[in-house]
């Protein structure tokens, strides 16, 4: 659909939601959808995450910004050392910065959480996750492809001048 035809809204109940799990925290049904709108500078998702369940680890961002918006259920927002209590209605701030600016969303209710998620989309970024210590680095080299690197500091280090000729 070209951008001439391209509706300018999105239904959310229509939505395919891409559902998965990882270990037992870890739980979501969400879908990308910023696309669909012809948006390619600002990023939106939709989530919806089970009692018990969060969609993503503690991180911060060197470079993006987020913005959560709360439609249904209520929570827990891991922000920094903070934590604060939220519910549907309520708008979660999560600026770029270090580990004071680290935030994670959590469901404490009894009802699946569902929020929008909003956030630039940066040709590159950096996040930090402060629970485990990793890092990872994305950068987009086109529409549909990131190049990633996650790690922790002085592990499996190479130095900048490793491998490189007459170096």
């Amino acid at each position: 659909m070209s951008a001439a035809t391209r509706s300018p809204v999105v239904t959310l109940a229509s939505l395919a939601l891409d559902a998965w799990e990882q270990g037992t925290l870890y739980k979501s049904a969400d879908t990308s959808f910023g696309r669909l709108l012809g948006l390619g500078k600002l990023g939106i998702s939709y989530n919806e995450v089970p009692p018990g369940k969060s969609s993503c680890p503690f991180h911060n961002h060197h470079v993006e910004e987020e913005l959560f918006i709360v439609l249904e259920g209520e929570g827990t927002y891991r922000f920094g050392a903070e934590r604060y209590s939220f519910k549907a209605g309520d708008v979660l701030g999560a600026p770029t910065g270090g580990q004071e600016t680290a935030h994670q969303i959590l469901n404490t209710g009894s009802v699946t959480l569902k929020y929008l998620g909003i956030a630039n989309n940066a040709d590159t970024e950096v996040c930090e996750y402060p629970d485990s210590g990793k890092f990872q680095v994305t950068s987009r080299t086109s529409p549909d492809h990131r190049l990633r690197h996650c790690g922790r500091e002085g592990e499996n280090h190479l130095d900048y001048w490793d491998g490189e000729p007459g170096a």
